[in-house]
């Protein structure tokens, strides 16, 4: 017999779907408008990475204690998403603890560990505070993470300990009702944390304890309908996104640089005396622009990694150019990157196509300073939990300025002008190279 409840119900899963679906449709559109790249090479390789770094949080321990603590969180996550199977169908059929009658000593034993875990999580969710707020650790507290990224780190962590907070308030409420009798309350599961904050609804009459047992559950089905639609404005979205992200990482030797195939081609015929400087082939195209000054020249793995960011710092802390003062944060590097793409995602939706803004990712978000701070190291790839790319974006950017602007440094400027006269990073012509042997 299905009640208005469910129906309401129905219509709340529905609609908190259905706009999921909606932001996850303008995540991929946003995605898409990066440049075409081949990753789909090596599938074996892929699949070990994305259940070795994704699933199995293989790089989280390279920091023991955020990676235990996250370890933590992540299988609370998993199993507490498992119980909330039952949830749904118990609001959609009207039913409660619908697994129960099949699962014996099994569901007693499940909801025991699903307790168990949720109190670790509250633990877990307890430290991560305390060291973002009250240890202040560094890594935290840098420029970028002032205003929103910090307060959405905050928000999620309220989010969970109220989840969490609702599921042991709402077993320990069907604990009471249970023991009472209460039609359809049948005794189902172990209550090993629950049974602790039961005194605290003890001295409720068991309408009361109805009404809340009812309210808890509504509370918590729906805190996390909206925390799956919160993902889509949070950093917290690598929790979809860090699987086809470590899929489709770059599997290319570690500081290995992409080469640009025109220039290439050009130095070959510099250096091959016997090459043919008028051959030509199909594939001879001049990009339209060399390197990448907006969103809209990076490839769409770059583009996924801006959206992928966990924002949690590592890379920054690693990198030697943000040890020592200077401006660059590989971190600020995916941020702005996302902000500027969310930008052109919200111009396209307004007009129909993107319009010219009269903005850009660089100068508008990433300065020239920035850019060439970056040692290109490779640390904060090789730190990175989830395999983000930071250092790419950066190159691309240096090739722009190089390439577009002739806007490298003058130092470099003056080394890639000898190179092209002399042959060599020096001031000395090729004729006066040997002149030192005869001195003596």
């Amino acid at each position: 017999m299905f009640y208005l409840s469910n129906i309401i119900f129905a219509i709340v899963l529905a609609t908190a779907f259905f706009l999921f679906r909606r932001n996850i449709l303008f995540i991929k559109r946003n995605i898409q408008i990066g440049k075409a790249i081949e990753r789909r090479d090596y599938p074996l390789k892929r699949w070990s990475n994305m259940i070795r770094i994704a699933l199995g949080q293989s790089k989280m321990v390279n920091r023991p204690i955020a990676g235990l603590l996250h370890i933590i969180v992540y299988i609370g996550f998993i199993l507490i998403n498992i119980e909330l199977i039952e949830i749904v169908l118990d609001g959609l059929l009207g039913t409660h603890r619908l697994f129960a009658p099949y699962m014996g000593i099994g569901y007693d034993l499940l909801i025991a560990l699903f307790e168990i875990f949720a109190a670790l999580v509250l633990l877990s969710v307890l430290l991560f505070w305390i060291r973002r707020n009250a240890i202040k650790i560094n890594r935290f507290w840098k420029s970028e993470m002032k205003g929103w990224p910090k307060n959405d780190a905050d928000y999620i962590l309220y989010f969970e300990i109220v989840l969490m907070m609702l599921f042991l308030s709402m077993n320990a409420t069907d604990q009471l009702l249970q023991e009472l009798g209460y039609p359809n309350y049948t005794k189902a599961g172990l209550f090993p944390v629950s049974q602790f904050i039961t005194p605290i609804f003890s001295f409720f009459s068991t309408t009361t304890l109805v009404i809340l047992e009812r309210s808890f559950w509504w509370l918590h089905i729906c805190g996390i309908l909206i925390f799956l639609n919160y993902l889509y404005y949070s950093k917290h979205l690598h929790i979809l996104l860090a699987f086809p992200n470590t899929y489709f990482m770059n599997l290319n030797p570690i500081g290995a640089f992409k080469n640009n195939d025109i220039v290439t081609k050009e130095v070959k015929l510099i250096l091959d005396p016997n090459a043919d400087q008028f051959a030509s082939t199909s594939e001879d195209t001049t990009p339209e622009k060399f390197g990448a000054s907006d969103v809209t020249d990076l490839n769409w793995v770059q583009l996924m990694n801006a959206y992928t960011c966990t924002e949690c710092g590592r890379c920054t802390d690693e990198c030697p150019a943000n040890q020592t003062g200077k401006l660059l944060s590989p971190r600020k590097i995916m941020m702005d990157t996302r902000d500027r793409l969310e930008e052109v995602g919200r111009n396209i939706n307004q007009n129909g196509s993107y319009q010219d803004d009269g903005k850009q990712l660089l100068n508008n978000y990433i300065t020239k300073e920035e850019l060439w701070a970056c040692t290109s190291c490779n640390a904060c790839v090789e730190t990175c939990p989830i395999g983000i790319d930071p250092l790419s974006i950066i190159m691309d950017m240096r090739q722009y300025l190089v390439m577009e602007q002739s806007a490298a440094p003058i130092d470099l400027n003056n080394m890639m002008s000898n190179i092209e006269n002399n042959g060599a990073p020096w001031p000395f012509s090729n004729q006066d190279r040997m002149l030192w042997t005869k001195e003596n």
